[in-house]
């Protein structure tokens, strides 16, 4: 194990040194002078080296100085060179989801198991599988060992992925897929989630009604894969009309864009149900500013966020911090999830892969399923304590109505709330 030093200090240090070595014959002997009056204040002696001394001795004093900062800049050097680089390439971040997501990273990344075995990079290429490419190759060339994604495309990265593989660099994929066979990839089941979601509409419907379908980020596997399994139940259906569907990009701020578009042709009571890949807070949040009251609120099924949550609480719960449509309304909806921490958990075993273990390509998460009956509010936000079965968090606490709710995997005990919130781990 290599001590901790402070390479920031070394920095410093090394500029005093310059400027030292940059001291003429006559400011050098004033230095000393200083330095043998607070010796003898102190009754050490004198120790002043005469100028004729001075240019060796200075030279014996200066390069002893310089030697160690080299020597300790190198064990800087060495430690960062003892752990394996590992990247996070995210793609579209303009959502709460993303950011949580690259918060657990970090933390995992500084969890006591790892932090002494990665070093831990980010970069954003955005919605651009072409930047990502790009990107990906530069990690290679940079010694990755690793890179964690959130692929724009399932396959437009299989050709980078392919040649970064076979240069041993091991690459996870979290939420989203990558078809390539020797990426892996730590989701949810996607299609089970449209189903769900979509079934448990049509139930509450009785099987007919005018649904509004707010769907992610086109392109990507996550998308794909949810839509094709809610169309597949709503066939069922011949009541049953999509009579909009439009792209609400997994953000509550683009939610209400597209959806005043919608009721700008059509007013709510010609809409009986909503479902959103992620917006259910906006969609009843719109429903109170129209004046429907908390028993005439149409159903929306759709992701976690806290918000979504905390207003799908009885009316009669108590939390701390509600105010305007983010409090408990009995708000009637089923909450699916996709939990950020998927992204932590990829690093994890990322790690894993680094030290030789084997990982399937496919790593399925468990599908969080959340309803009235068992939405159920965290005190505290502690991987014990949402282990336990809390799903929601305080307002107080969680301001951002949109921030997603569900950060909890089972084989994460290092994330809970404030890895989510700051990128701290639990441990």
């Amino acid at each position: 194990m290599y001590p901790i030093v402070d390479f920031r200090g070394v920095v410093m240090s090394y500029a005093c040194v310059i400027e030292l070595f940059m001291l003429d014959g006559a400011k050098w002997e004033e230095l000393m002078l200083r330095r043998d009056r607070i010796h003898s204040s102190q009754g050490r002696g004198s120790r002043h080296l005469k100028s004729e001394k001075g240019g060796s001795m200075r030279t014996f004093f200066l390069s002893s100085a310089l030697g160690a900062l080299i020597a300790a800049s190198t064990v800087v050097t060495a430690a960062a060179a003892d752990k394996a680089k590992v990247f996070l390439s995210m793609s579209y971040i303009g959502n709460d989801w993303q950011a949580e997501a690259a918060n657990t990273v970090r933390a995992m990344a500084l969890s006591k198991d790892l932090k002494d075995k990665i070093d831990l990079e980010v970069q954003v290429a955005g919605p651009n599988a072409q930047k990502q490419i790009q990107q990906i190759n530069a990690m290679v060339q940079a010694g990755a060992k690793a890179i964690v994604v959130y692929p724009i495309s399932p396959t437009a990265l299989n050709l980078v992925v392919r040649n970064a593989c076979s240069k041993g660099v091991h690459i996870f994929t979290y939420d989203a897929e990558i078809t390539e066979l020797c990426a892996h990839n730590v989701h949810i089941d996607q299609k089970e989630a449209g189903t769900k979601a979509a079934q448990w509409l049509a139930d509450r419907l009785g099987g007919k009604g005018n649904i509004v379908y707010l769907s992610g980020v086109p392109g990507t596997s996550t998308d794909t894969l949810r839509t094709e399994g809610s169309m597949e139940v709503f066939a069922k259906y011949p009541e049953i009309k999509v009579v909009a569907q439009t792209p609400g990009m997994w953000s509550q701020a683009v939610t209400r864009t597209e959806m005043s578009k919608v009721l700008a042709t059509r007013d709510w009571k010609d809409i009986d149900g909503v479902l959103g890949q992620a917006g259910c807070f906006t969609i009843f949040s719109m429903q109170d500013e129209a004046g429907i009251p908390d028993d005439q609120k149409k159903p929306c099924s759709g992701e976690g966020s806290n918000g979504h949550r905390i207003q799908m609480l009885p009316l009669d719960a108590a939390v701390d911090g509600a105010n305007g449509s983010y409090r408990p309304m009995a708000a009637p909806s089923f909450s699916y999830a996709s939990p950020p921490v998927s992204a932590a958990y990829a690093l994890k075993l990322a790690a894993k892969a680094i030290e030789g273990q084997e990982i399937p390509h496919d790593v399925i998460v468990p599908l969080p399923e959340i309803t009235n009956e068992n939405v159920k509010i965290c005190l505290e936000g502690s991987f014990e304590e949402m282990k336990s079965g809390c799903n929601v968090f305080q307002p107080s606490i969680i301001t951002n109505p949109g921030w997603f709710a569900e950060i909890f995997n089972a084989e994460t005990p290092e994330i809970g709330l404030n890895a989510a919130l700051t990128g701290q781990p639990e441990f």
